[in-house]
């Protein structure tokens, strides 16, 4: 019997790289999952991937930063399968690269919309649909960026240290009505992101890896073991909980 065996999970920014991990692994682990993404082709062939497999995954076509986009996840999972047990607010962009003072407002506001924003709104209508089953689990994707500085990014850093807050915040609101809130602070993990951030520069990409204690990137599948743990019942007392899943990155 798998770890999420009769629950019903959403994952958002399920496409790609981390969240693309958690599905696969929630889905295996016996969730329903409903996959959360704005890249359609991508969503549409992972959940295609997993109906072949045997495992049930439903692709929803959905921006994090609009509020009838996440009050649609938590309905859908409530009018479709009754419940909604677990949610991986793991949606997010790097946004662009420059120092404070030479940053734009558009970046900002695109940044903060959708790493800060959009976890506050799935927080809300995850929140409002858990209450209906007397609990479940919440987990938010944060930043070893939010624990620490990181010059060139401010929008991106602000944005995952407010998710850190927000994840204390509402893990004290409703602890005493059972639904959880943690939150993960991943370090370098390779990711298209990641690939990204360093234009595929090998050079850059090495000076990233010699950031990690451990001598080497992390890979999704490590993150998303995470996400499965505080997913499950295993992590039952477990709330308002800021992990780094890092190689070491902020242990220095």
């Amino acid at each position: 019997m798998g770890e999420l065996e009769g629950k019903v999970a959403v994952i958002t920014g399920a496409a790609s790289g981390i969240g693309r991990a958690a599905v696969e692994l929630f889905a295996e682990e016996g969730a329903v999952v409903l996959a959360a993404d704005v890249q359609d082709d991508a969503g549409e062939a992972l959940a295609d991937e997993l109906a072949v497999r045997g495992r049930t995954c439903v692709f929803v076509h959905a921006d994090v930063s609009k509020e009838s986009d996440a009050a649609a996840m938590a309905d859908l999972a409530l009018s479709q399968y009754g419940r909604l047990d677990v949610l991986f607010n793991n949606a997010g962009i790097e946004g662009e690269q420059a120092p404070t003072a030479d940053a734009t407002i558009d970046n900002w506001e695109r940044v903060i919309a959708i790493n800060l924003t959009g976890v506050f709104l799935g927080l809300k209508h995850g929140i409002r649909a858990m209450l209906r089953n007397g609990g479940g689990s919440i987990i938010n994707n944060a930043s070893v960026a939010g624990l620490v500085g990181f010059p060139g990014i401010p929008a991106y850093s602000a944005s995952k240290g407010g998710v850190i807050q927000l994840t204390r915040t509402a893990a004290l609101e409703y602890a005493a009505q059972g639904v959880r809130v943690n939150c993960l602070c991943p370090g370098v993990i390779e990711t298209p992101m990641v690939e990204r951030f360093t234009h595929d520069n090998p050079d850059a990409l090495a000076q990233l890896t010699q950031l990690e204690p451990v001598g080497r990137l992390g890979r999704p599948q490590e993150v998303a073991q995470l996400a499965l743990f505080l997913g499950s019942d295993r992590s039952s007392f477990i709330t308002g909980a800021i992990i780094p899943v890092d190689g070491g990155f902020v242990a220095r």
